[in-house]
């Protein structure tokens, strides 16, 4: 399942204009992954510190928080496609702030 979706990405990378391998990209496909993993952790880690009744310090600031800016949840939890990044306001995103 994860081999056919990381294939299509890369395919999509592979044809962007200037990469000429996959060492073009291979940084920032990692740290995308990166920053998924580490928001799942601190989400985790959140939660059991709120189980143990004190506060959980954050590595990534707010604003760079997968679940902000790649995966926003409305109220219900539920994927937020009104204030979800797409287009070129992601891609500014992305090369503006994530990797600038």
């Amino acid at each position: 399942m994860f081999e056919q979706v990381f294939k299509n990405i890369d395919d999509i990378l592979h044809k962007d204009a200037g990469c000429s391998s996959e060492l073009d990209y291979t940084e920032q496909t990692s740290w995308m992954l990166f920053l998924k993993y580490l928001d799942d952790f601190e989400y985790e880690k959140s939660l059991q510190t709120e189980l143990e009744n004190s506060d959980y310090q954050y590595i990534i600031d707010a604003q760079h928080r997968w679940g902000v800016w790649a995966a926003p949840k409305d109220t219900q939890g539920n994927f937020d496609h009104n204030n979800a990044l797409t287009g070129d306001d992601l891609m500014d995103y992305v090369d503006g702030e994530l990797f600038p």
